[in-house]
């Protein structure tokens, strides 16, 4: 309650400033502990009136502030007000209307100039990017051709896959029926045994195993020699082909070359147009400039009122210092214009590069994909054919194996009959005795 009469002399403001202060903080503290003293409210009122000095010689300083930018801003319009009474007295002394206008018709010139340069320009990148549309369209066709090639290459390595198949199929067919020749053969083997003709057979055995062997080896070359032939054939059908591209290209390039010719003598006959048009408007103007002469020259002499007639002058002057004005803001938004669809184009430009280079990358991957699939059938072909070779050479060593188990089994035979013989000697030999 002590510090309610100090708060009511306090604005606003003040309070703010007197609750953020750590030593009124420690000063409120104090006050409810203690009431407040005579000379605590002068001093109050002293540090009050000072704020209230502070605050008058800032706002103070506020206007000092504002009449000088004021009178920057004068002296800036007074400046400029200057520079347009010298220009006005430049455009006097000059009195050059018809320079300036000259001048204006050559500004004119140039940029009807500018502007059919840049309308060739334009032309040409259209130009160019029509090129560039039938160069990816000759690269889609080059594709689809590609594609229509490796289909066909699947399709000759599906039959040669259905070849080997078969020729597996007979592989098989022929062992089954080797399996049977040779257990036909060794009942004929037993049968000759039991006659005792066993040299002759195994003569004749050695001698159809040679037949065997030089069968299968004519097999395995006639084999070799049937698929050299459809290599050759594919390589001769490949290269019929790779002509065949060629001359598709050479075709469209002479093609895109007529177009490009058709597409000079066009521009050629565009710019004689132009420039026939842009000489009979010089020649409209001239035209018009002598009747506005002739104009002003009947208007004079009717009037007779040379005042009224520069007055009017002074009006054209300023009419068409209005209009030039405005022509030359128009031509300036429509160069910001152009500008910004130039900026567009080469930003769909930027963006078509960058999506060709993507797919070119593309492509690059997948031929070189393509590449590791052929690289790895190559091999899981030589691994194949590796696999058949040691097929093939486990299958001799067999038949080997079994041969020097029948010489095994034989020279046990006539090991036994050996002995047999000579029993059948000591048998003798005690009957003998006997």
């Amino acid at each position: 309650m002590f510090i309610l009469p100090v708060c009511n002399s306090l604005t606003k403001e003040d309070m703010v400033l007197v609750m953020e202060s750590a030593a009124t903080r420690r000063s409120l503290r104090r006050f409810l502990r203690a009431p407040v003293t005579q000379r605590e409210r002068e001093r109050e009122g002293e540090g009050e009136r000072e704020r209230d000095r502070k605050r008058e010689r800032w706002r103070e300083r506020e206007r000092e502030r504002e009449r000088e930018r004021e009178r920057e801003r004068e002296r800036e319009r007074e400046r400029w007000r200057e520079r347009e009474r010298e220009r006005k007295r430049e455009r006097e002394r000059d009195g050059g209307r018809e320079r300036e206008r000259e001048r204006e018709r050559e500004r004119w010139r140039e940029r009807e100039r500018e502007r059919g340069e840049r309308e060739r320009e334009r032309e040409r990148q259209r130009e160019r990017e029509r090129e560039r549309e039938r160069e990816m369209e000759g690269e889609r066709d080059t594709e689809r051709e590609r594609e229509r090639h490796r289909e066909r290459e699947r399709e000759r390595k599906r039959e040669r896959e259905r070849e080997r198949e078969r020729e597996r199929e007979r592989e098989r067919e022929r062992e089954r029926d080797g399996g049977r020749e040779r257990e036909r053969e060794m009942e004929r083997e037993r049968e000759t045994e039991r006659d005792g003709g066993r040299e002759r057979w195994r003569e004749r055995e050695r001698e159809r195993e040679r037949e065997r062997e030089r069968e299968r080896e004519r097999e395995m070359e006639r084999e070799r020699e049937r698929w050299r032939e459809r290599e050759r054939e594919r390589e001769r059908e490949r290269e019929r082909e790779r002509e065949r591209w060629r001359e598709r290209e050479r075709e469209r390039e002479r093609e895109r070359e007529r177009w490009r010719e058709r597409e000079r003598e066009r521009e050629r006959e565009r710019e004689r147009e132009r420039e026939m048009e842009g000489e009979r408007e010089r020649e409209r103007e001239r035209e018009r400039e002598r009747e506005r002469e002739r104009d002003g020259e009947r208007e004079r002499e009717r009037d007779g009122g040379r005042e009224r007639e520069r007055e009017r002058q002074r009006e054209r002057d300023g009419e068409r210092e209005r209009w030039r004005e405005r022509e030359m803001e128009r031509e300036m938004e429509r160069e910001r214009e152009r500008e910004r669809e130039r900026e567009r184009e080469r930003d769909g430009e930027r963006d078509r590069e960058r999506e060709m280079e993507r797919e070119r990358e593309r492509e690059r991957d997948g031929e070189r994909e393509r590449e590791r699939e052929r690289e790895r059938q190559r091999e899981r072909d030589g691994e194949r054919e590796r696999e058949r070779e040691r097929d093939g050479e486990r299958e001799r060593e067999r038949w080997r194996e079994r041969e020097r188990e029948m010489e095994r089994e034989r020279e046990r035979d006539g090991e036994r009959e050996r002995e047999r013989e000579r029993e059948r000697e000591r048998e003798r030999e005690r009957e003998t005795l006997v």
